[in-house]
């Protein structure tokens, strides 16, 4: 064999030998070398629904996921995660490798989210505060619920439906579906609803929706809760004589001003199903969505002879409860007593 034969196949194996290994090595490197959060805390990743492969890439560079994206990009593609996108909340551990990651991102593994509301009185205020932590907008769930409202035989209406959400915290995955959301909140309503609970409702006349719109106004009236249950016994003592419940708080929502401080007369006059001095009985829906204590509060009332109450002359934040209007005109009397004393003391202040 020719000298020079040698030295090409011993050139050729070289340059071969050094191909493989570099081409090893560098393997090795994208599969194996920590590529994710490198020496930074983990961190949740987020996939939209209908976000792409691209969007998915610029993510993870823009938002600092991803020390090399020349390499990431590289298994990714070769993996076929660039087919597979699912949208999710992913936890993406420091110091992951590219392979471990893209094992998180295709398993469709994702990370559980909190939902919670509370302090909602409108449609509105529910839709923003149920999809903050999840992949659908307000809109999406507005769309769900309005047919849901349509196709139920459950009694909701457009009117009650806020009465099917129970605020507490609740666990779902980030990319939940509107109409399988909304399936939530129903089974969590009819686990609430009970049997015991049914049937103490049963008791009172009410049903379990009308339990909550009650629990509306109470929750509304007072920010004592021990007060819930004799508020309760007082407006079920009304609803039993068929005496209008004039409560101020459904006034409040009729005029929409939640701002407003004082119920004037003239908003009495208001023509609207929510006046609670004009039309007896309880509003076609609640005035908000009331805490778990203040139904069951409705539901465990206290037995009296209240029809009438007015907030304590000492500013407590408690009431005076009467059985007699004359009583009841008494106590309103201190009230203002109390009220024009503490205004002229405010008066001689600013002097």
């Amino acid at each position: 064999m020719k000298p020079e034969v040698n030295k090409f196949k011993l050139s050729l194996y070289i340059i071969v030998s050094t191909l493989l290994i570099t081409f090893v090595f560098y393997g090795y490197q994208i599969c194996f070398n920590a590529n994710i959060r490198v020496d930074r805390e983990d961190r949740t990743f987020i996939i939209r629904q209908g976000d792409s492969y691209q969007t998915v890439l610029k993510n993870l560079g823009e938002n600092d996921f991803v020390g090399d994206l020349v390499s990431f990009s590289f298994l990714a593609k070769l993996s076929g995660y660039d087919k597979v996108i699912m949208p999710g909340r992913y936890l993406l551990r420091r110091n992951m490798t590219n392979l471990q990651a893209l094992r998180v991102l295709k398993s469709g593994r994702h990370e559980a989210v909190n939902i919670t509301f509370s302090v909602v009185r409108l449609r509105k205020d529910l839709a923003e505060k149920i999809t903050k932590n999840i992949g659908m907008t307000p809109d999406e769930f507005n769309e769900a619920l309005n047919e849901y409202i349509a196709a139920n035989t459950e009694g909701f209406t457009k009117d009650n439906i806020l009465c099917m959400f129970l605020p507490n915290t609740y666990e779902v995955y980030f990319n939940i579906l509107p109409e399988d959301l909304i399936q939530r909140m129903n089974a969590e309503y009819k686990k609430f609803w009970n049997n015991d609970r049914r049937a103490k409702a049963k008791a009172i006349n009410l049903t379990p929706i009308e339990v909550s719109i009650l629990a509306s106004i109470v929750q509304a009236e007072s920010i004592k809760p021990d007060e819930a249950p004799i508020i309760a016994g007082l407006y079920l003592n009304r609803l039993k004589k068929n005496i209008a419940l004039q409560a101020d708080p459904t006034l409040v929502y009729a005029v929409g001003d939640f701002g407003l401080k004082r119920v004037l007369n003239t908003h009495k006059e208001i023509d609207s199903p929510y006046n609670t001095y004009k039309y007896p009985g309880l509003p076609p829906g609640p005035i908000n969505i009331p805490q778990i204590a203040t139904i069951n509060a409705v539901l465990d009332y206290q037995h009296n002879d209240y029809y009438y109450m007015c907030a304590k002359e000492d500013f407590s934040g408690y009431h005076n409860f009467a059985n007699t209007l004359d009583e009841h005109n008494r106590n309103a009397r201190k009230y203002q007593k109390a009220l024009d004393a503490e205004m002229a003391k405010a008066k001689q202040i600013k002097k």
